[in-house]
C-alpha cells in the first residue's frame, strides 16, 4: 500500500487516553481500555459514537476513509466502524486498503451505513469487511457486534 503517514489535520480524537491490547493494539498495559476507530464524515454520527463508547473504549475519529487509513496505521486500533459513502475517499477503497496491509490486516472492519442494499453487503464482504451493519442502528446490537469481534479467540 505505501501509504505515508502524515501530519494532517485528521480529527484524530483520543476520548480516553487508556488502550487494551487487542488484535490490532500494540499496547501492553493490562489496565488499558481498547481502542475503536470511528470513521464517518458526519460529526453527529461520529458524536454519538464516541459517547455510546468511550465508557468501555478509547475511541479514536476519523472524518475520511484517507484518514482512516493513517489512523489505523499509526494506531493500530482492535476494531473499526466505518461508514462507506464519504468524500475522498469512501469506506470500500479505504477498508480495501487497510485488509491489503499486513499491519492493518486483521483489524476488524465493520461497515456502518445508511446503505441497505444487498449488493453492497456483498461488496463490503468481498473487500474483507467482517461485519455490516445498517442506520440507524440499535445501540445494543451495534455493542453486542462489537463484543463477537473482540471476543478472544
Amino acid at each position: 500500500m505505501g501509504r505515508k503517514i502524515t501530519n494532517q489535520k485528521t480529527s484524530l480524537k483520543k476520548n480516553n487516553q487508556n488502550t487494551r491490547p487487542g488484535k490490532g493494539s500494540q499496547n501492553t498495559s493490562p489496565n488499558d481500555k481498547r481502542k475503536i476507530l470511528v470513521v464517518d464524515d458526519e460529526p453527529n454520527v461520529r458524536k454519538l459514537l464516541c459517547t455510546l463508547l468511550k465508557k468501555n473504549f478509547t475511541v479514536l475519529e476519523a472524518e475520511d476513509g484517507g484518514q482512516a487509513v493513517d489512523v489505523a496505521c499509526a494506531e493500530k486500533p482492535d476494531l473499526i466502524l466505518m461508514d462507506i459513502m464519504m468524500p475522498k475517499m469512501d469506506g470500500y477503497t479505504s477498508c480495501y486498503a487497510l485488509k491489503s496491509e499486513p499491519a492493518t490486516r486483521s483489524i476488524p472492519i465493520i461497515m456502518l451505513t445508511a446503505i441497505d442494499l444487498k449488493l453492497n453487503l456483498q461488496l463490503s464482504k468481498e473487500i474483507g469487511a467482517d461485519g455490516y451493519i445498517t442506520k440507524p442502528f440499535n445501540s445494543r446490537d451495534l455493542l453486542d457486534n462489537i463484543a463477537h469481534y473482540l471476543a478472544p479467540a
